[in-house]
């Protein structure tokens, strides 16, 4: 694992550091730790006026917006709303007015949402990935990203999944593959 560069035009994209997902532990990194090397991050990238995204997750009250296809896992029982602010980033990432923020309604922030249309309006070239869960909305994201002709960095301090097996299958696996990997610490000494 190792981050070799950034491009001039690079944009921060954090996915779903949000109230409801900010409640789950996290393995191997607590959320809480998540959320902290994202704030570095995001302040760093702000200092250099460089694009930081916030991604969210959301569905409508009735749940109509939600995937349907046939798993053998549903993700939550169909109709069933996620609490009241679940939906909301987290106090620690929320309230910047230049940040961007894109709400998707599956698990990558590319399809059906307006992320693309935002990173190349602004010439960006790379993002850095961060946030929950590494095995799903970071790694679909990372794909989406890397099909898309971005060049992808995966903050790997700064993500967590819900098992840390999970989370070490796509460190080892996938993300060799759609890109470089580093931690938040090389990633801030790059943009320094």
């Amino acid at each position: 694992m190792s981050v070799t560069t950034l491009d001039p035009k690079t944009a921060l994209v954090v996915i779903d550091l949000q109230n409801g997902v900010a409640a789950i532990p996290g393995e191997p990194h607590a959320t809480s730790d998540v959320i902290a090397r994202t704030v570095e991050l995001a302040d760093a990238f702000r200092k250099h006026d460089l694009p930081v995204v916030l991604v969210r997750v959301s569905f409508a009250a009735d749940g109509g917006d939600r995937l349907t296809g046939r798993t053998e896992r549903p993700a939550r029982a169909a109709g069933g709303t996620m609490p009241p602010g679940a939906d909301q980033i987290v106090d620690q990432l929320a309230g910047n007015a230049d940040d961007i923020v894109v709400t998707k309604r599956n698990w990558g922030a590319f399809h059906g949402t307006d992320l693309d249309v935002h990173l190349r309006r602004r010439g960006i070239t790379q993002i850095v990935l961060t946030g929950v869960a590494t095995s799903i909305g970071v790694e679909s994201t990372a794909r989406a990203a890397y099909e898309h002709g971005y060049h992808v960095t995966l903050a790997t301090d700064a993500m967590t999944d819900m098992s840390a097996a999970a989370h070490e299958n796509s460190l080892t696996w996938i993300f060799p593959r759609l890109g470089e990997s580093g931690s938040t610490a090389e990633i801030l000494e790059l943009l320094g």
